[in-house]
């Protein structure tokens, strides 16, 4: 099978120029052939490139077909019992990172929240010198395949099972970051999300209840209001479609200043709140 034959059924599903990306990446991961060595004609395994190519046409993301997802630079494992990190929320820790560099003290306390592939909570801990880092997930695969990322990209985070939405008391205080990429689709939203994602990626870490799309946010944001340090900032991913609903709540919860940022696509993505 040669690369255009590899690639061309795969735009039943997605777009040229994604088919095409799609269709390097597995030849690099899968069969560890460059692109010039695809223009050269050399290809993988016949067999093996028919199932992969199956099951990207079913619209199984290429992430948990290969078993890794880049992050930042970083290759982090990712398999269907967590969210594919995002480059939207590298942003997130980008904006994080650039804040810490201006303090004037280490050995800054951190605490991600619904941490799933660890993607966020490795990160921190990587780039930022001396960060303490904590990280909460329900999930048990979540956690599972966040310590081995933690392993991957040689760092110390201290995992941790918590429902955050049945938090019988505080389980840290005297934090200086909490950031936190939460569910926050809403059920009536279904319609609009891609198949892969819709089919393929954990219910538990995408959606939240129509009447209730700040449930999370709400919770961590009271959770935040007692542990942070005073100077300390809470950060969260959102959904653009609640930008004004998100500064009342904050506001609500006794943070007083909250700026929001952009991502790269130009939607309200990211919030950072203080006391």
């Amino acid at each position: 099978m040669t690369f255009e034959e590899f690639w061309r059924p795969l735009t039943a599903i997605y777009e040229a120029g994604e088919a095409k990306a799609i269709a390097r990446l597995v030849m690099e991961v899968r069969f560890g052939l460059s692109m010039t060595d695809v223009v050269c004609g050399k290809t993988g395994d016949e067999t093996e490139m028919q199932d992969l190519q199956q099951r990207l046409l079913t619209g199984e993301p290429v992430q948990y077909i290969l078993g890794e997802a880049d992050f930042g630079g970083r290759t982090f494992h990712v398999e269907p019992g967590v969210l594919i990190p995002r480059p939207e929320t590298f942003e997130l820790c980008q904006w994080i990172m650039d804040d810490e560099k201006k303090r004037d003290h280490k050995g800054v306390s951190i605490l991600d929240i619904g941490t799933g592939s660890g993607c966020i909570a490795c990160t921190l801990a990587a780039d930022i010198p001396d960060a303490e880092v904590t990280a909460w997930d329900i999930s048990e695969d979540a956690l599972r395949i966040a310590n081995e990322n933690a392993k991957r990209t040689n760092v110390h985070v201290s995992f941790e099972k918590v429902d955050v939405l049945n938090t019988p008391h505080l389980y840290r205080e005297g934090l200086d970051i909490i950031a936190s990429n939460p569910p926050y689709i809403c059920n009536k939203e279904r319609a609009t999300i891609e198949r892969n994602v819709l089919e393929h990626e954990p219910e538990l870490a995408l959606f939240v209840p129509d009447d209730d799309p700040l449930l999370f946010y709400r919770t961590i944001a009271r959770y935040a209001a007692k542990a942070l340090m005073p100077g300390g900032a809470l950060y969260f991913e959102i959904n653009p479609l609640y930008v004004n609903e998100m500064l009342q709540m904050l506001s609500d919860e006794g943070f007083s200043n909250t700026e929001v940022r952009n991502d790269q696509f130009g939607k309200q993505r990211f919030t950072k709140s203080c006391l």
